[in-house]
């Protein structure tokens, strides 16, 4: 029998935009699938706010949410801007804010922003400054890396604020989401890893005098209603990309994978690119970026939310001779009327 818990959470889906070359279409048919929000990332491709508004225009009731945006790239007061644009327009739903400290690579290479040091300090500062902003008060704030005089929202919100989440990987940032935050963002972590996951969550809440599920538990889960075969090179580049950031590194080691992240990283570093794509192993991809029938990817979904997870957020895995056709059997599989 489905407990009560997981119904709730499967009927809570939400879809996420990455590699998708039509967002706003997307938006479209995961509303029209039972799908509650659609999230927007923010790196190279889309930017957010822009294709949250045009996401809103086409939908009536999917909540609008960002995951994540480095924050090293908006000011506190251009997030809180944004986002109560965002809830203005639209102040019968949900709009979700979720950043994260992002990458140097990201921040530096492709934004030409440096990525700072202290982030766990930053994000705290980050969303204090944040949440101030959005109370529509007159705010005058001194920090460790913001300061702002007197600012006052120009925009009137009613009862409903953004609400803020964190993007998080490691011990600390998930201690710190469950401490201040609304919410936190898993990514890119197995199953078995979100039981973890959510005792550091927990254990941030209880340090900041909050009840247990203070913090909604959201998490990407990377699935695709696909051939094997079509997929398995993207998998392996997928990984291979993000085994070589540090942050991510450590999150794949912890969960089980260090021999293939060294290997990974090893290769990488001799600039045997070829080396470290083939270190990706099948039992690495297998329990990251999962891909098989409408059954499999429908179960995948559902270890998530037994492991612990609030709100699964889908990102179909666009891989194979014709990406549409795959995004739509995957939001169709994981839709909660398809059981």
């Amino acid at each position: 029998m489905t407990e009560p818990a997981e119904v709730a959470a499967l009927e809570s889906l939400g879809v996420m935009s990455l590699g998708i070359l039509d967002p706003v279409r997307l938006a479209s048919l995961a509303e029209s699938l039972g799908y509650r929000s659609v999230w927007v990332p923010e790196t190279t491709g889309y930017e957010a706010f822009a294709t949250l508004a045009a996401a809103g225009a086409v939908t009536s009731h999917l909540d609008l949410c960002s995951g994540v945006i480095p924050i090293q790239l908006r000011t506190p007061v251009l997030l809180a801007m944004g986002g109560a644009t965002l809830q203005s327009f639209h102040p019968d739903r949900d709009v979700v804010l979720g950043v994260g400290i992002s990458s140097p690579v990201v921040t530096e290479r492709w934004h030409g922003v440096p990525y700072g040091s202290s982030p766990l300090a930053r994000m705290r500062e980050y969303l204090t400054l944040v949440r101030e902003c959005l109370s529509g008060e007159s705010v005058t704030f001194k920090g460790d890396f913001y300061e702002v005089s007197r600012f006052r929202l120009g925009v009137r919100l009613g009862e409903r604020r953004p609400r803020l989440v964190i993007g998080a990987l490691n011990e600390g940032m998930l201690r710190l989401a469950g401490e201040v935050a609304d919410g936190v963002l898993l990514n890119y972590l197995p199953a078995s890893r979100v039981a973890w996951s959510v005792e550091q969550v927990r254990a941030g809440e209880a340090r900041g005098g909050r009840p247990p599920g203070s913090c909604t538990v959201y998490a990407y889960v990377h699935v695709g209603v696909c051939d094997r075969a079509d997929g398995i090179d993207y998998a392996r580049r997928d990984l291979f990309s993000y085994a070589v950031v540090d942050s991510y590194a450590r999150s794949f080691e912890l969960a089980g994978f260090a021999e293939e992240v060294a290997e990974i990283r090893a290769r990488h570093e001799a600039k045997d690119r070829e080396g470290a794509l083939a270190a990706v192993t099948d039992r690495f991809i297998d329990a990251i970026d999962i891909m098989g029938d409408e059954a499999g990817v429908r179960d995948a979904v559902r270890s998530y939310v037994r492991a612990g997870v609030d709100v699964p957020v889908i990102m179909p895995l666009p891989w194979g001779p014709d990406r549409w056709a795959v995004i739509e059997a995957t939001l169709e599989a994981c839709a909660a009327r398809s059981g």
